[in-house]
């Protein structure tokens, strides 16, 4: 942990001189010596000394980002009367639940003789000294053509919806409306994911941008043990982990069949809110038996087919170092979920072994067993070329799906995390089903 001069000067006060400092301040300076964000900040935390327009904070979950973001927007408030500040976030509701009203958010940080006026009704907060902050939905581009700022806070800007360019579009709109006062900035904060936005302010060789990079453990005083000792557990050293956690943007694969700027352009928000009949024309189940329980995950992912004839993934099931009966039985548990109908199964492991250890799990939809002949990536190559044609949609965020996706290469092979490509193989089952399949065969839902 790096803190700044002044937290240092405090940690090396020895415990009677501080306690003889707290006591010769005033209960309204004790009550201010909380709200001292330059001195209890980490040193990446605090802006930038060198000038900048935008300020990057792109940072594993936990940094402090929001927190930093919230302060900044204190401090701009406080020292720049009649600023007008965008609060951008993915969506309006998590602007207000995150951004203000969050346990990091403005309202939080700020004290409570100076908390600004909060007009809901308004989507805006207002201070004494006329300052206001003004909320946006990044998913409505078309909000931010026409206000003018002279400062902005983005949050998580790689979580920005991407289909149809919105999120670029967003940015690009504030950026046009930055204009008002003498010094004009933005600070976005974020997790890194390989989009378009992110990737194009990484790149930015201009001395207008500033990043700064970190990772969770960089905030490990301010974290539960518990809490950190589950992530290194869970996700340490895999491709998720380097992204949540150390804060690493993850770069395409030269070669491989999937890149991640494909994938974000085939990005749903949301799936249909309901699950009655006619939502989805098939619902499939793909699985990628292990070969034994000590090895390789269960993929296990969940897609349908929609009325216009394009295929939505909705969930990914996939479980790790699974007996065949865990296993078995998450296939199950998923096809009750999703009302699936029909479980696809890859049956080089062995398939009548696959198809009773389904049965035994109480599976009673029908069970199709497939063979891997021409190669797992063969079959891969057809299911991208759906993508690149903007055929398949993901129905939200699938990290681990998705870091497997871009590891199979064009002619072979396999560069992903793992061993193998687990849950990209059973994806690549439950499509070949919906979509290369004759769909004239008539089909029977299960009630």
């Amino acid at each position: 942990m790096s803190e700044n001069g002044q937290y240092r000067w405090l940690l090396e006060t020895g415990e009677r001189d501080f306690a003889e400092l707290v006591a010769s301040l005033s209960d309204e300076e004790r009550e201010a010596f909380a709200y001292h964000w330059g001195l209890f900040a980490r040193a990446e935390q605090l802006p930038p000394r060198s000038p900048w327009r935008i300020w990057l904070i792109c940072a594993g979950r936990g940094f402090g980002k929001t927190r930093a973001g919230a302060e900044w927007v204190r401090q701009v408030a406080r020292t720049t009367p009649g600023a007008r500040i965008a609060l951008v976030g993915a969506s309006l509701s998590e602007v207000r639940s995150i951004m203000v009203e969050g346990e990091s958010g403005v309202l939080a940080v700020t004290p409570p003789d100076r908390t600004p006026q909060f007009e809901p009704s308004n989507r805006r907060l207002v201070w004494d000294n006329g300052a206001q902050a003004l909320f946006y939905s990044a998913g409505e581009p078309e909000a931010l053509r026409g206000p003018q700022h002279s400062h902005a806070w983005c949050d998580e800007i790689a979580k920005w919806d991407s289909a149809g360019e919105r999120a670029t579009k967003a940015w690009d709109n504030l950026l046009m409306g930055l204009r008002l006062g003498p010094v004009q900035q933005v600070v976005a904060t974020t997790t890194p994911r390989a989009v378009p936005l992110l990737r194009r302010l990484i790149d930015d060789r201009s001395k207008d941008v500033a990043v700064t990079r970190g990772s969770t453990y960089d905030n490990a005083d301010n974290l539960p043990p518990a809490f950190l000792r589950h992530m290194e557990r869970s996700f340490g050293g895999s491709a998720l982990g380097r992204q949540e956690l150390d804060g690493v943007l993850l770069r395409d694969v030269e070669g491989a069949l999937w890149n991640r700027s494909l994938i974000e352009k085939c990005r749903r928000a949301s799936f249909p809110a309901n699950r009655e009949e006619g939502a989805w024309r098939r619902i499939v189940i793909g699985v990628d038996p292990p070969a034994s329980a000590h090895g390789d995950a269960c993929g296990i992912v969940v897609c349908a087919l929609a009325q216009d004839g394009t295929a939505e993934v909705l969930a990914d099931r996939s479980v790790e170092r699974a007996s065949p009966e865990r296993w078995a039985r998450a296939v199950a548990d998923a096809s009750d979920e999703w009302s699936a109908d029909r479980v696809i199964a890859e049956a080089n492991q062995g398939g009548a072994m696959v198809e009773s250890v389904l049965r035994a799990a109480s599976v009673s939809l029908p069970v199709k067993l497939v063979h891997a002949s021409r190669g797992k990536v063969a079959r891969a190559e057809p299911i991208a070329a759906l993508y690149e044609a903007g055929r398949v949609f993901h129905a939200g965020v699938f990290a681990r799906l998705e870091d497997e996706m871009c590891g199979l290469m064009v002619g072979g092979g396999y560069e992903g995390p793992g061993r193998s490509p687990d849950r990209a193989d059973a994806l690549v089952y439950a499509l070949h089903e919906l979509m290369l399949v004759n769909l004239s065969v008539p089909h029977i839902r299960r009630l």
